[in-house]
């Protein structure tokens, strides 16, 4: 008589449970657009999520513990001119979001801790060098300021935030549409899927593709007959990886390991109401002393639900097997030192006494006076010298661009404070 092996696993007992009513998120218009993002993102200070919208874009930024049903007037984020498609939060603060959007631009947002009285129109920095709509945003894992931006125009552009300005073109390399996008661990490689059936693994600083087209999968996982998008989320500190099927109701979880057969099934959350989008928190967002190694933010037609997964455990103890030091809010690289070649792993924080947010640190962005990069003046020379460093045409050009978009920007400010002013005078006649 045979005894069948139970493989041995600390999350083989795993279990999605959601939230009590009262922790819910209710009356957001969660957005309708045709697109296979998640529509949520989700950090330890807020939750975000896109909306419908009139006349553009927005989406809608709550602080992480205002539950409950939202207020129809709650201020918004919009200064697209069309829908957004994706969301993300940089990983290094907690105060900045991205959004992409079928306008073909990059807007990013600085969010105050506070709610604000009016919706939030102006980004800090607005991206643009795509000339089709922008689908797909992800920030990298350890370098400050470098956002990478996916389009229909089948390119992947690197930005410097802090600068805006473009980095990196990855033009050439894909095909057809690019589905998804993501970083290794300490963000030298990316991947990307593509309607041509292909995954490659591209070296951007390089512009090379390093691998691509892999002749058979190590493992297959057949899921079902479902033909709706699955949206995966890995946890690199327990090796889970999340398959949430996007118009499906359903959470599966399977545990990968470095052994055949490689992928092993966990479990099913299931409910009955299919999930218009989901959002997923970083490790330090979680609750330890309850052994939660998970929390979901599960998108209805009008509400937001999250899902807690948890290991159980008898112990009030940390378990220190369940949390390895995570990746914590510092960069371990400038963007400068990442296109130069350099990588470095995350800086990891213990999770032992729990996470505490950082307050709002502001994002500055410098933008890079083109006539900065001239060489030092010297000593005076004839008009007649060869060598005589002059800016160019062009550069006068966008100088002179630059400096009407700086008075701009500050006429409107001026006007701005006018009103205010005003409104202040009105008040105390």
């Amino acid at each position: 008589m045979s005894r069948r092996v139970v493989r041995q696993s600390k999350f083989r007992h795993v279990f999605g449970q959601p939230v009590k009513a009262d922790q819910m998120y209710e009356d957001i218009r969660v957005s309708k657009v045709t697109w296979d993002s998640s529509f949520c993102a989700v950090n330890p200070k807020f939750l975000a999520i896109i909306v419908e919208s009139g006349g553009g874009g927005a989406f809608i930024v709550l602080p992480l513990a205002k539950t409950g049903r939202v207020d129809k007037n709650h201020p918004l984020v919009t200064g697209h001119t069309a829908p957004v498609l994706d969301i993300d939060w940089c990983p290094h603060n907690d105060n900045v979001i991205a959004s992409a959007s079928e306008d073909t631009t990059v807007m990013v947002w600085q969010i105050p801790d506070y709610v604000p009285v009016r919706s939030i129109t102006e980004p800090v920095v607005t991206l643009e060098g795509h000339s089709k709509r922008v689908g797909i945003i992800s920030w990298h894992p350890t370098a400050r300021n470098v956002l990478l931006s996916a389009g229909c125009d089948n390119l992947v552009i690197l930005w410097n935030v802090g600068t805006g300005e473009m980095l990196l073109a990855l033009e050439d390399m894909h095909t057809d549409l690019i589905y998804n996008v993501g970083w290794n661990r300490n963000g030298s490689l990316l991947v990307t899927t593509c309607k041509d059936k292909k995954v490659r693994v591209i070296d951007p600083r390089k512009q090379q593709v390093v691998a691509n087209n892999f002749e058979e999968p190590i493992a297959l996982q057949e899921m079902d007959t479902s033909n709706g998008v699955l949206l995966p989320f890995y946890d690199a500190d327990s090796s889970i990886v999340y398959l949430c099927g996007k118009g499906d109701s359903s959470i599966r979880y399977f545990e990968i390991t470095d052994e055949a057969p490689y992928v092993h099934y966990l479990n099913t959350y299931s409910s009955k109401e299919p999930q218009r989008g989901m959002g997923f928190m970083p490790k330090r967002g979680l609750d330890v002393s309850k052994c939660e190694i998970a929390r979901f933010f599960k998108l209805h037609e009008r509400k937001c639900e999250p899902i807690v997964m948890t290991v159980p455990r008898k112990s009030d103890l940390f378990q220190d097997d369940l949390y390895p030091d995570t990746p914590g809010p510092e960069p371990a690289l400038e963007a400068d030192e990442w296109l130069s070649g350099k990588d470095a792993e995350p800086i990891l924080i213990s999770l032992r006494d729990g996470y505490v947010p950082v307050k709002n640190r502001e994002l500055k962005v410098v933008k890079k006076n083109i006539l900065d990069n001239r060489p030092p003046p010297g000593p005076r020379r004839s008009h007649s010298t060869a060598d005589l460093s002059s800016p160019t045409l062009e550069e006068v050009l966008e100088e002179i661009r630059a400096l009407k978009e700086m008075v701009q920007a500050q006429e409107k400010r001026i006007s701005d404070l006018e009103h205010k002013l005003c409104q202040f005078t009105n008040g105390t006649d």
